[in-house]
């Protein structure tokens, strides 16, 4: 099936071009309070995954990782950006957003609507809890501090990845959601 695998080849590109497009112009950081941001810069990842299976969502992390990885050794924008230079916290987290995503909305596909809502946390949770954790394990940050990041901005962007995830995904595959269908949403 060579059309099976150019869509899939396709499909990745084009989000790994949106992903790294969300983070070049800041608008995958959306501003919240304190000078925080909320990211959403992994859920082309979860959306790709979803679609196209787990080995696109691997390849989309991938290329969300390899961006991550050169911005903060390039153009960084704070002191812990630096921390970002290395491959096991901007890449290798990045790796499991997409099979994540796919095995959550695989498990509900049944009941789409909320196979989609667990996708976008899953993928998003799994990004903050990896990255979140190597930051622990390096010593980089206090457990303490970590757990405040992960309610005070974990749970926010999850809910944001569960939103735009519906969104996107229903919207393609003309998935009924409440009384509209797909891209009537």
């Amino acid at each position: 099936m060579p059309q099976d695998r150019t869509r899939k080849l396709v499909i990745t590109g084009v989000m790994g071009a949106i992903a790294v497009l969300l983070g070049v112009t800041h608008w995958g950081f959306i501003p919240w309070f304190g000078g925080i941001s909320l990211t959403i810069m992994h859920v082309p990842v979860i959306i790709g995954a979803v679609l196209e299976g787990p080995i696109v969502g691997l390849g989309i992390g991938l290329i969300f990782g390899v961006f991550s990885l050169i911005q903060a050794a390039v153009a960084p924008n704070s002191p812990a950006d630096v921390w970002f230079t290395n491959p096991l916290l901007s890449v290798l987290p990045r790796l499991f957003i997409g099979p994540a995503a796919y095995l959550a909305w695989k498990a509900l596909e049944k009941i789409p609507v909320v196979g989609l809502v667990v996708a976008g946390v899953t993928g998003s949770l799994v990004n903050t809890v990896l990255v979140l954790g190597v930051i622990g394990l390096m010593g980089l940050l206090p457990w303490a501090v970590i757990g405040g990041i992960v309610i005070s901005n974990g749970l926010l962007e999850a809910a944001l990845s569960a939103v735009i995830t519906v969104a996107v995904v229903a919207a393609w595959r003309r998935i009924r959601v409440g009384k509209r269908q797909g891209s009537d949403l």
